[in-house]
């Protein structure tokens, strides 16, 4: 098989199970510097064996690629991540409102993540980069958030929008981090809460019915903020009145996220019930920071098939023009 995509291809699966991102970097990387080399090059074994940026686990890949085999490494990983519940709500989603890159805690560039996202099948993509009080996740000030603003133009495909976006902190009293005028220019505004998650109960909901009674929210991101596994541990929800926030995201027509990372599960099972029936929508993101965690959709999509959720009321199952024509309007 082709060196070049054996190489990315086991970034993507590692990526897919949070692995560690400098293994998986080192896999893109390698993929890069071969890329970069003429097609000579590329069979030759010595000159890649020396080449910058290769190292003895990259090497063992590209040599068995180059062999005409599927290299141990990537067959391993294949087996160790085909467990995926698959289901039909799957196949319906058109694109995903909640990705990074590595204009703030995101592992790679824009373009990466926009190629990831076609090879998924992907209508749309909303990069929605964390906003500046999130200093260690490199938030955007105002002003890195234009420059971006320029770049997400430059990837408006026939067949493949990206959408510019925001992952917006609330503070404490409700507002949001950004720009009130900044936030009118965007196609997508994710609200989610990053401290203070512990607060009385009272005042968390009132933190939250004020953050998505704005105009400018499109979405309410993992709404409890709870962590169930991987290496950050585990972190027990926020407390709020459920129905108080669900009824103001249904007033406002604002999106509550069904968030597919794994170890977030996000919001709980018994809150995505509570939230369709007081008439909310919901988007089902993947919250990414790396293009192969694009693909952990599969997740939020089994979890809201087996909880009833319509496809219907769920957004990121709309075609472009109607997802648009929301969003302006929430």
């Amino acid at each position: 098989m082709d060196p070049i995509e054996a190489l990315n291809e086991i970034a993507f699966l590692l990526e897919r199970e949070r692995a560690s991102t400098f293994k998986a970097k080192a896999f893109r990387n390698a993929a890069a510097t071969v890329s970069a080399l003429d097609e000579d090059a590329r069979r030759d074994p010595e000159r890649l064996r020396r080449a910058k940026g290769i190292g003895a686990s990259t090497f063992a890949v590209i040599e068995q690629a180059l062999a005409g085999v599927v290299p141990d490494y990537l067959h391993d990983l294949r087996e160790r991540t085909g467990g995926v519940r698959r289901s039909e709500l799957r196949g319906l989603l058109r694109g995903d409102l909640h990705a990074h890159s590595d204009w703030s805690d995101g592992t790679t560039s824009i373009g990466d993540m926009v190629t990831a996202a076609r090879g998924l099948g992907h209508e749309y993509l909303a990069l929605t980069d964390h906003s500046p009080r999130l200093k260690v996740a490199r938030g955007l000030s105002p002003e890195r958030l234009r420059r971006q603003l320029d770049e997400v133009g430059r990837f408006q495909e026939q067949d493949f929008v990206l959408l510019s976006g925001i992952e917006v902190d609330i503070l404490g009293d409700g507002a949001l981090d950004q720009e009130p005028e900044l936030l009118d220019e965007l196609d997508v505004v994710v609200a989610s809460a990053h401290s203070e998650l512990r607060m009385d109960a009272g005042a968390m909901t009132r933190r939250l019915v004020t953050a998505v009674s704005n105009p400018r929210v499109t979405v309410l991101g993992h709404v409890t903020g709870r962590l169930v596994s991987g290496a950050r541990g585990t972190r027990p929800p926020s407390t709020f009145d459920a129905d108080a926030v669900f009824e103001a995201c249904a007033t406002s027509g604002v999106a509550v996220e069904i968030n597919s990372r794994p170890e977030r599960e996000d919001p709980p099972d018994e809150l995505i019930v509570r939230a369709l029936e007081v008439g909310c929508l919901f988007a089902i993101d993947s919250d990414a920071h790396a293009p192969g965690q694009l693909s952990l959709l599969d997740h939020g999509a089994e979890r809201a098939e087996r909880l009833g959720v319509p496809a219907e009321r769920i957004v990121t199952t709309w075609p472009l023009a109607r997802l648009r024509a929301w969003a302006w309007g929430a």
